[in-house]
């Protein structure tokens, strides 16, 4: 399971796109590089809750979001890119909503044993 957290490290290299041509937004995917720590850490049961939950969250955030970008977005402008629009809101709200739910299970945990 950890591994597979892990490999969300990756996804930092699409950051390099943001280097080598002109679209700056690819930069962005440089925050994936903290998830290679995931690699290192030791993997308890209650890390494995806390990601489980993060991941539940994100998902649930990410459809709704897409759904309703969607529909405002057809219903505003047309339907020609709306599921486009949609799906790259829901992506983003995802990642944010995972990042910040793990980050905060993270701290938490941190603070509780002690551990700094």
């Amino acid at each position: 399971m950890k591994y597979g957290y892990g490999c969300l490290g990756f996804l930092s290299l699409l950051g390099i796109l943001g280097i080598v041509t002109e679209e700056r937004t690819f930069l962005a995917f440089f925050g994936f590089a903290v998830d290679f720590q995931y690699f290192f850490r030791k993997t308890d049961e209650m890390m494995i809750e806390y990601m489980n939950k993060s991941a539940a969250r994100a998902f649930m955030c990410g459809m709704v979001l897409t759904a309703m970008v969607t529909l405002i977005y057809a219903a505003l402008y047309g339907i020609s890119k709306a599921l486009v629009i949609g799906i790259a809101w829901g992506w983003s709200a995802s990642v944010l909503v995972y990042a910040l739910s793990t980050a905060y299970y993270g701290i938490k945990e941190s603070w509780w044993s002690g551990d700094d």
